[in-house]
């Protein structure tokens, strides 16, 4: 599994890349934001995926960490949006 996949279960953002699952709570997402740089622009932050050969990056910020995802998924932003919406 080369491609980073975001489910919803419940209460939380599921993410899942090669062995690695997060779980996000919804309620701690504060924001979700495209990022149009090449590495991120935010310096500190728990970074999924493949930088290199993928054309979007989605920000996650919650409460306590950032999550910059790195994917060729397009609406990715919009998707997790939408999952923040149903909660």
């Amino acid at each position: 599994m080369l491609e980073v996949k975001v489910t919803k279960h419940n209460d939380h953002l599921h993410i899942k890349w090669q062995l690695s699952t997060i779980e996000i709570p919804l309620s701690d997402i504060t924001a979700v934001a495209n990022d149009e740089t090449y590495a991120g622009k935010e310096i500190t932050g728990i970074r999924i995926g493949f930088p290199y050969g993928n054309t979007d990056r989605v920000i996650i910020h919650t409460k306590t960490d950032n999550y910059i995802i790195f994917t060729s998924i397009g609406n990715l932003q919009n998707k997790i949006t939408n999952f923040i919406k149903e909660k």
